[in-house]
This record gives C-alpha cells, structure tokens and sequence, in this order.
C-alpha cells in the first residue's frame, strides 16, 4: 500500500482545522417568526356592541351606550427558553368601533423561537409621553392627544347615560403619566412560534367601571384632569384584560 504523501496530509490537517473553527463560532441565523395579537372587545362576557343603551350602571340608575372606545398598547415584551424580545418602537392605538370589536397588534421579525409569558404596558411610558417625536402610532396631532400639554390619552371612553327620558354625555379620558399600568401574562406551557403565531386577548370594557372600583355613572359622567378621578379608572382598566388559552 503507498504511504500517503506529507503534502496531501498537511492539506487534509488544514481543512480539518477549518471546518473545526467554522463549526465553533458558526451561528445559525436566529429565527424570524410574527406575532399576532389580537384584542377582542366584550362586556358581561358577550361581543361589545355599540350605539344602543345596552348595559346597566354598575351603582346607580340607568343604561348605557358605548360610543367610541380606544386605547394605547405600549412596551410589548415577550420571554422565552432562548431570551428575551422587546419589540421596537411598540407603541400601538388599539380601537374598536360599530364595524367591529376585534383590532390586532402585528409583532414582525421576533427572534425567539417560543415564549412563555407576554408583557405590555397600557398607556405610554414617560419618556414617549413627554415628546413631540412620533413613534408607532403616536401623533401629537391626533385625537389620542391633550391639546393643553405635550402627552397622550392613555384610554379613551365616550358615550351616553340614559335615565328615563334623560340622556346625558360619558366623557372618559385618561392619561397621566403614572396612569399607566403594566400587566404580564404567562402562559401554562412554552408557546412555540412558527411562521405566524397568534394570541388573543379579551378586554372587558365593564371592568372599566366595575372592578377594583365600581363607579355610579350617574355621578361621574366625565374624567379628563382629576388625577384622582384618572388613578381609579387606571386601577380599573388594568383589570380589563385576560389572555384566552388555546
């Protein structure tokens, strides 16, 4: 048998110290998947339906109608085996409307390859609240805007109270600073993502009213400057939101 040439040797060495090195600093790409979230607007557990004097007042007399119904998502932040996704720029408008009680929040390019708890913040962190620069869905010029100062309405609530033949305007606007809430999700397993996964969310628009406080529409029919009046109904709208499972 002919004894292998040296020359052929140190060729086959260096290869084999290549694909060596390769192999140790050699990543594969990280996963691109979307996200899905989508919020469905409900009250006393039925789909929300707007323009008709449908619910009761929690404490006191009357039906009320839901007229406009909208909110900021901020801060989405998703945690799994392999770490941590914080999507950029995540300030979203949530809104519903007669046409229909679902909006939906599109997460692109998460790198995770699952995730086991899901965090957001309703309202908008400080920093964003205080400029003028737009981002996501924040405008200055829109309606989600004071026009007595540089900030956002966190939550916006508006419709009408009807007591007998009396109908009278529910003005509900909030967006303090330290209105905002942070809420976190777990889920029961490691939920993997593929291609276009989605989660979904019901917001209980009773619970605005009836939860950590339960109000009498009757004698607060409006919220825009009471910071006292804006930290009851913040308390109550961090309670608005649970995550259907699968």
């Amino acid at each position: 048998m002919p004894a292998v040439k040296p020359q052929f040797t140190n060729i086959l060495l260096v290869v084999l110290l290549a694909l060596t090195a390769w192999h140790a600093f050699w990543k594969p790409d990280p996963p691109n998947n979307q996200l899905r979230l989508v919020f469905t607007a409900e009250a006393n557990g039925k789909d929300l339906v707007f323009d008709q004097f449908l619910y009761e007042n929690p404490s006191g007399p009357g039906q009320f109608r839901v007229q406009n119904f909208r909110f900021y998502i901020s801060n989405i932040q998703l945690s799994g085996e392999d770490g941590t996704y914080f999507e950029p720029d995540s300030y979203h408008l949530v809104r519903f409307g007669s046409q229909s009680n679902k909006s939906s929040i599109e997460l692109n390019n998460v790198l995770l390859k699952s995730y086991s708890s899901l965090s957001f913040s309703v309202g908008i962190d400080e920093p964003a609240n205080s400029s003028i620069e737009p981002r996501g869905d924040l405008d200055p010029n829109s309606q989600m805007a004071w026009n007595w100062e540089v900030g956002y309405k966190f939550v916006v609530f508006e419709g009408s109270l009807k007591m007998g033949e009396s109908i009278q305007p529910l003005v509900y606007h909030v967006g303090f600073s330290e209105n905002r809430r942070d809420l976190l999700f777990t889920r029961p397993i490691e939920e993997d993502l593929i291609g276009t996964s989605e989660v979904s969310f019901k917001v209980d628009v009773m619970k605005l009213f009836d939860s950590a406080s339960v109000l009498n529409l009757a004698q607060l029919q409006s919220v825009k400057f009471d910071r006292q009046d804006a930290r009851v109904l913040a308390e109550n709208y961090s309670r608005m939101f649970s995550i259907e499972e699968n």
